[in-house]
């Protein structure tokens, strides 16, 4: 299972960086655009460091991960548009379930 949560990371920090990218297309939103490649980069980060230490990449992962299902839950009650912030915090939700499977795997 953990080996799943490890390369779950990497699809999850794609995910985000090309939603930043997405929302800087469609939007012009920069914030969308920086934030986006902020936290991707800190999830590429994670998943390098689950590469030798799974328990430490799976760890920070998962703060990433909870500190952007915050994030998209307050977009999504500031805006209640489901699109982008509903999926993107269904999707962080989702991720984040992973990483702690993974993480209490290696227990």
């Amino acid at each position: 299972m953990d080996r799943i949560a490890v390369w779950s990371i990497l699809v999850y920090a794609l995910a985000v960086a090309l939603g930043g990218v997405f929302g800087y297309i469609k939007a012009k939103s920069k914030m969308s655009l920086i934030t986006g490649l902020v936290s991707g980069a800190a999830l590429l980060a994670a998943w390098f460091f689950s590469t030798t230490k799974p328990e430490t990449g799976l760890a920070i992962a998962i703060v990433i991960g909870a500190v952007l299902v915050v994030v998209f839950i307050t977009r999504l009650i500031r805006t209640r548009k489901f699109m982008p912030a509903g999926i993107m915090m269904s999707l962080s939700f989702l991720a984040t379930a992973v990483f702690v499977w993974g993480w209490l795997a290696l227990a």
